[in-house]
């Protein structure tokens, strides 16, 4: 990272080939637009040629200007970033308000050995500073540069300790699970019918091709990013919160911070639910456009494991809610009236520290929210439910739908729950409970954690609840109200 010629000492420079870099990222928008004309008339052609080299070459020559303008320097225990070239802008960004810094390596990027950095700052969704490109060592190396503000806050041993994969994903099992999910089956099915259509009535079938195709692109589009961003997932534990690696053609390298998280939540589409599969997300705060820069004005929501069973999310949630899971009750039967599809999952609990609750018709959702977190705690009543004699409670986080439900409960337990959760939050702040911290390690663990033996969401979906021994799911099952043995067996 040299210094320019007239820069004062301490200012660095990017590597000299971002301008390559960024003109490279344009390739396949190139490539797309002259196979899309590669019929055309030899005039129309060398039109589009004559066109494309020119927004070749000015993109190029903006690309040096903005190397040439932007540079950056570490001052004291303050980042500045300027770059502009008509309207200067300086930003200084503070090292010890630095939430986490993502590393991003686009495959125009990697070619050269050249990395992004991604700068977030505490209390902020976006990225507020962007150092892109530098060598992938000069990368790494300003990034440990940039954290090591937070060092006295870290835990002594735990600053130092190697980061342990606690999940991955591997190929097979990612391409299955976004076959099984809603947009592929829509995609094929849509194909499925277009094609039979054009055999029946070939106008119709080319007049619903038109009007599907950008619905078609975008499902597309959809699956693609979800094969080539979380190939190669993997989740591991460090000190500073839980590093996630992953990216085909663009490999990134973020951090979800511990503090940060407002809610954990584990979906099981209806699909996944046979092979045990499930899905692992976390809402983190943070403003969520650029618009929204306060404190808690919104949430980023991630996935911390893409695809795995329930026994592989397991160690994450236990790492990420420092403890067992609180004890859930089913809503009395009286509200399957009301909620007929949905009952066989209603289930809610809490402890000192956590809330948890069960709900979902097709997709089972379990959401965890730390006490600490709350926001608000609510309690709605229908016109169905004021007959029945039942309240929804709602425990709110940042964000507009991270929350979780205690859905259907009697009045009575509701008006305890209204009274209850605000002093329980309370306490919670003023006990600021950190995640419990992983002791240090030098080699990954020889066996994955699993969860201690109790009772769980049945994941065969015959009961409410089925008993884990603590090594294997057992044929006793429970509705809530009795216990019985599943004729069909374990799950």
């Amino acid at each position: 990272m040299p210094t320019a010629p007239g820069d004062s000492p301490g200012w660095q420079r990017l590597h000299r080939l971002s301008p390559v870099v960024r003109v490279g990222r344009l390739a396949p928008a190139i490539v797309v637009v002259l196979v899309l004309g590669a019929e055309d008339k030899a005039e129309s052609r060398s039109g589009e040629i004559i066109y494309l080299i020119v927004f070749g070459i000015v993109s190029v020559v903006l690309g040096i200007i903005h190397w040439i303008v932007t540079r950056y320097m570490i001052e004291g225990d303050t980042l500045r970033i300027e770059t502009g070239l008509l309207r200067r802008d300086s930003k200084r960004l503070p090292l010890t308000r630095i939430q986490a810094i993502d590393v991003v390596t686009p495959f125009t990027a990697r070619l050269f050995g050249l990395a992004e950095l991604r700068i977030r700052l505490a209390g902020s969704g976006s990225t507020d500073g962007r150092l892109a490109y530098l060598t992938q060592a000069d990368a790494a190396a300003l990034r440990l540069r940039l954290l090591s503000g937070h060092r006295e806050q870290t835990p002594i041993g735990q600053s130092e300790r190697p980061d342990v994969v606690m999940a991955s994903v591997g190929t097979g099992r990612l391409i299955a699970s976004v076959l099984l999910s809603l947009v592929t089956i829509l995609l094929i099915g849509t194909v499925l019918a277009l094609v039979i259509l054009d055999h029946v009535a070939h106008k119709a079938a080319a007049g619903a091709l038109g009007f599907l195709a950008a619905y078609l692109l975008s499902f597309g589009g959809v699956i693609w990013r979800r094969i080539t961003g979380q190939y190669h997932f993997e989740a591991l534990d460090g000190a500073d919160g839980v590093h996630i690696r992953r990216g085909l053609f663009q490999t990134v390298s973020e951090t979800v911070p511990f503090g940060r998280i407002q809610a954990v939540r584990q979906v099981q589409p209806f699909l996944w639910r046979p092979l045990g599969w499930c899905r692992l997300e976390v809402d983190i705060a943070g403003a969520g456009s650029r618009q929204g820069r306060g404190e808690g004005t919104g949430v980023v929501r991630k996935a911390l494991h893409p695809v795995g069973t329930v026994q592989e999310t397991w160690p994450l949630i236990e790492r990420l809610m420092s403890g067992a899971a609180p004890v859930r009750t089913p809503p009395p039967k009286r509200a399957r009236i009301k909620a007929p599809f949905s009952y066989h999952f209603l289930s809610a609990g809490h402890d000192d520290t956590h809330v948890v609750c069960v709900t979902g018709r097709l997709n089972r959702t379990t959401t965890w929210v730390p006490l600490e977190k709350t926001q608000s705690v609510r309690r709605t009543q229908g016109p169905a439910q004021r007959r029945l004699g039942l309240a929804t409670v709602h425990v709110d986080a940042a964000g507009h739908r991270t929350r979780a439900e205690f859905r259907d409960r009697p009045l009575e337990e509701a008006d305890a729950l209204v009274a209850t959760l605000p002093e329980l939050s309370r306490q919670a702040r003023r006990r600021v409970v950190a995640p419990r911290p992983m002791a240090p390690a030098l080699s990954p663990p020889a066996a994955p954690a699993v969860p201690p033996a109790g009772w769980f969401v049945d994941p065969s979906g015959h009961a409410c609840w089925r008993y884990w021994d603590g090594a294997q799911w057992t044929a006793h099952i429970s509705d809530g109200a009795t216990t019985r043995v599943d004729p069909a067996g374990t799950s």
